[in-house]
């Protein structure tokens, strides 16, 4: 088995990390192979959200500190690794959603913010970490986090690196929702199936509506909604969910 495991079913493309004994830390093999499968894998038509998760007690760790020990480590080199998989979330017009149990930690947690949706078990423990190996946040935490937190929070948060319960991480906005433990199986499955029976265009669009308004003035949105509203009004699921709303019945979308 490999250190990034893939299963597509019903419309989900789950990617687990698959490192359990070391808490999923993140290796130079793991991130390419992550940046393989959202610029290859996630775009197909047969895909139409992501869950990313984390085998065996946690999420992810962090960076595998061990693997360049002893090493001359470039990390402007090293960096390219996560900006290609940081990018491939971003640039993915799919829901892409992280199920967090147990820890999320440094780059860990990184790649969890740069997730669409954050689902997290109530066990979830939440720290960014760098700064106590003297370093600063990376790969797009310093994007991620003070537009989901605001600065002041995010200031704090990245100098003092508390551990944050699920709970405190909910009442920040870190995640979206906490479950209890034992339903986090049935939660993520059911929101994964959910998002997988959406209208996947429109999904897209939105994705691409809120991430250009966060450099964007509100004139620029205004005509930028118009743009892509005339794009989702040409799909082929704007015409079902219409058609439902007339027939007073569910959409059946189709993706399309």
């Amino acid at each position: 088995m490999g250190v990034l495991l893939r299963e597509l079913k019903d419309g989900v493309l789950t990617l687990t990390l698959n490192r359990p004994e070391a808490i999923n830390a993140l290796t130079t093999e793991m991130l390419r192979e992550l940046g393989r499968a959202f610029a290859k894998e996630a775009p197909a038509p047969e895909v139409r959200v992501v869950v990313l998760r984390g085998a065996g007690r946690g999420f992810c760790s962090g960076q595998d500190l061990r693997e360049f020990e002893g090493q001359s480590l470039s990390y402007k080199g090293h960096l390219r690794n996560y900006r290609s998989v940081v990018e491939g979330i971003a640039a993915l017009e799919k829901p892409v959603l992280a199920a967090i149990h147990g820890a999320a930690a440094g780059a860990g947690l990184s790649l969890a913010l740069a997730c669409d949706l954050r689902v997290a078990a109530a066990d979830a423990l939440f720290t960014t970490g760098f700064s106590k190996i003297g370093l600063i946040p990376d790969a797009g935490m310093n994007y991620y986090l003070p537009r989901l937190v605001g600065y002041a929070r995010a200031y704090e948060l990245a100098v003092l690196s508390p551990r944050l319960k699920a709970e405190e991480a909910l009442a920040l906005g870190l995640v979206n929702r906490v479950v209890p433990v034992e339903a986090f199986e049935q939660e993520v499955a059911r929101l994964a199936a959910e998002l997988a029976q959406g209208p996947t265009k429109t999904y897209g669009l939105i994705k691409r509506a809120l991430r250009h308004s966060a450099g964007a003035t509100l004139e620029e949105v205004l005509e930028y909604e118009a743009l892509l509203q005339e794009v989702a009004g040409r799909t082929q699921d704007h015409k079902e969910g219409v058609q439902a709303f007339y027939e007073k019945r569910p959409a059946r979308f189709q993706g399309r």
